[in-house]
């Protein structure tokens, strides 16, 4: 029966065709689904007295503090040279605007760098950055887990795929039996559900003899995945100890799985463990070289995360095991008031799930030496600033949470750098604009020699050109200096596995990234900018599905996406060079990328060449991991498994004519 609906479905027949109107919960069928074991989720009230905070285990972060203030005195720093620069004798408020804007701007950028900084050294050490302690998978899980897959109008063959492998390694490690999968549904149309459902359907069958898989698609889809998650958790989620919530294209190795649940069960006070997902699988050049980045650069970034952040970290929305009493308890969100983008369903819910989380005790956790776990990037920029504008929204509605009472403070600290992660886009772009101002201004207007007090000598307004260029040195130090370790880590590790043309390829690979990544900048600046506009003027970006597999784009619509951005990189080049040749080389990285925002999002959208593979191929790429070879081993299986299915009424019907 089951094999009949998949060719059925796959062939395109409408439900009505299929199986009588279902009257419950849920559009597809409720013998998919296993008996119910509520647990109640309540939205959370700010406005009530929070609970009390357990002890926590850990002490006062000294790295915490390192890197705070540490960062508050490099700026410190650069404001003084900058204020040096700019004040020949009495600041303008022109200048000391730029001041500000350029102050906060570097203020952001050593935040990140002396966080990096700090997880390079247990790195090079050799000492892993976990804040909890996370056992083998040799070791037996005595509770019942959950693996979670919530979908969107996703490629059922993949998910198919990913499943099916998954369950593979987990069998091979004898546990597959303590994981319970649930494919959790926010399709829409009647049409694209049904096909849905029978390939689910028949991924059951599949895989009854290994592990349970269940399926239930939503008749609607309110507050989107994090609604898609809390209907789980108040219908199902009494009968498990944990979950794993994992992306549309996100895959873990069944060694990661059982090491989380073992983690969990060791700790009870361990409510979140995040692992670092590495990207994978790209095929583009901008697949090619936001894997290099994230790979070569992030083991740094995300170690000094871990770092200063403790059993108070972050949650990134999948990848990760939650503890589901926990999560039912204290992570039910609220609906902020006003509508869209400010209010309504939160839409970034993940930073806000952790910060509940610890409001309530529990330790949230971060877990970056956890191998097996991937994820992949957009295919092209486009399809990047498209989910970029949906991130930026929901972290800037996270500011309507930043003062609410019983915020912890590492709970404020976090939702606030999310939003600062896209408002700095605004400041950058409006640092740059007041200072072509006054290069404009120091262009055009006379200086004034003589103060209105009286004076037997002229006043020479001098800029210090040694001030000026120790200032720039500084600045780019700090910009690249998480290239640098990432580049020392790479070298480390290359010369550890006695890797042949290692450090030439590392070398090459930072070159080339950091190359287009200065181009790319000042496209996502003007993105970014943008969006934060439209959001504080109340526009709403929606839910868009999102595109995973790659498809070649035309030169002529890369051009119309950016025309925009290339007809504001021609202005500055002219004013620029009108204004002084010199101020054009300065800011040659900004206008160049600006200029060739359409051919540069041509490029990368389409297949990395040979060259550019090997440069940019990271260790993962080169040796992939079983999981990985699995998944696609298995997505092949199941698209050809669908193709037959869908051919046999054609057959069918052309044997009968």
């Amino acid at each position: 029966m089951i094999a009949d609906d998949l060719a059925i479905a796959t062939a395109g027949a409408s439900p009505q065709t299929a199986r009588p109107p279902r009257p419950h919960l849920d559009a597809s069928d409720p013998a998919l689904l296993p008996e119910p074991s509520p647990l109640d989720m309540p939205e959370q009230d700010f406005s009530a007295t929070p609970p009390r905070e357990w002890p926590k285990r850990r002490g006062p972060s000294i790295p915490r503090t390192a890197v705070f203030l540490g960062a508050a005195l490099m700026t410190a720093a650069f404001a003084h040279e900058l204020y040096g620069v700019l004040s020949f004798v009495q600041m303008t408020p022109i200048q000391f605007l730029f001041l500000v804007l350029s102050t906060l701007t570097f203020a952001w950028i050593s935040i990140g760098t002396l966080s990096a900084a700090l997880g390079f050294l247990p790195l090079f050490a050799g000492e892993k950055a976990d804040t909890i302690d996370v056992p083998g998978a040799d070791g037996p899980i005595s509770k019942r887990n959950a693996l979670l897959f919530p979908v969107y109008h996703e490629d059922p063959a993949r998910i198919s795929g990913t499943i099916s492998a998954v369950v593979e390694e987990l069998g091979s490690l004898g546990k597959a039996a303590h994981f319970d999968i649930f494919i959790l549904s926010d399709t829409r149309g009647a049409d694209e559900g049904m096909r849905e459902e029978a390939v689910y359907a028949e991924l059951a069958r599949a895989l009854s003899g290994e592990t349970r898989v269940y399926y239930r698609r939503r008749i609607e889809n309110t507050a989107r995945k994090a609604g898609n998650i809390k209907d789980w958790v108040e219908r199902f989620g009494g009968a498990y100890e944990s979950f794993v919530i994992f992306d549309g294209d996100s895959i873990m190795s069944g060694v990661a799985l059982v090491r989380l649940a073992r983690a969990m069960e060791a700790d009870p006070s361990a409510g979140l463990i995040q692992t670092v997902p590495k990207l994978i699988g790209g095929t583009t050049l901008l697949q090619r070289l936001m894997q290099f980045a994230a790979n070569i650069y992030g083991p740094a970034m995300s170690a000094g995360l871990a770092f200063w952040s403790r059993d108070q970290g972050n949650y990134w929305g999948h990848n990760a095991i939650i503890r589901t009493r926990a999560f039912a308890g204290s992570a039910g969100l609220p609906h902020l008031p006003g509508p869209p983008p400010f209010g309504g369903h939160i839409m970034s819910h993940d930073f806000v799930e952790a910060m509940l989380l610890q409001r309530t005790g529990w330790g949230v956790h971060m877990a970056p030496s956890i191998e097996g776990s991937f994820e992949s990037m957009p295919p092209a920029l486009t399809d990047l600033i498209v989910r970029d504008r949906r991130w930026s929204q929901g972290n800037i509605q996270h500011l309507a949470l930043l003062f609410r009472r019983g915020v912890p403070v590492m709970g404020r600290l976090h939702l606030a750098m999310g939003a600062l992660a896209y408002i700095v886009s605004a400041i950058w772009a409006a640092s740059l604009a007041v200072g072509l101002v006054l290069a404009l201004q120091g262009q055009q207007l006379l200086p004034s020699y003589f103060t209105d007090s009286k004076t037997l000598f002229p006043i020479w307004p001098m800029i210090d050109p040694g001030a000026a260029m120790r200032l720039f040195l500084a600045t780019m130090a700090v910009v690249l200096l998480p290239k640098a370790l990432g580049l020392v880590l790479e070298l480390k590790r290359a010369q550890r596995a006695r890797e042949l043309f290692g450090m030439p390829r590392a070398i090459a690979g930072v070159a080339t990234e950091t190359v287009f990544s200065m181009l790319l900048a000042p496209i996502m600046m003007m993105t970014q900018t943008a969006s934060v506009l439209q959001i504080f003027f109340g526009r709403d970006a929606g839910w868009k599905v999102q595109r995973r597999d790659g498809a070649t784009m035309e030169l002529g619509e890369a051009i119309r996406f950016h025309w925009r951005h290339m007809l504001v990189g021609v202005v500055v080049t002219i004013v620029c060079w009108e204004t002084s040749p010199g101020l054009l080389v300065w800011m040659a990285p900004v206008v160049l990328g600006l200029v060739l925002s359409g051919p540069l999002n041509w490029l990368t959208s389409q297949t990395a060449g040979p060259a550019m593979t090997v440069v940019l191929s990271t260790p993962v790429d080169r040796s992939p991991s079983s999981i990985e070879l699995r998944t696609l081993r298995h997505t092949q299986i199941w698209r050809d498994r669908l193709a037959s299915a869908a051919d046999e009424p054609r057959k069918e019907l052309a044997t009968a004519a």
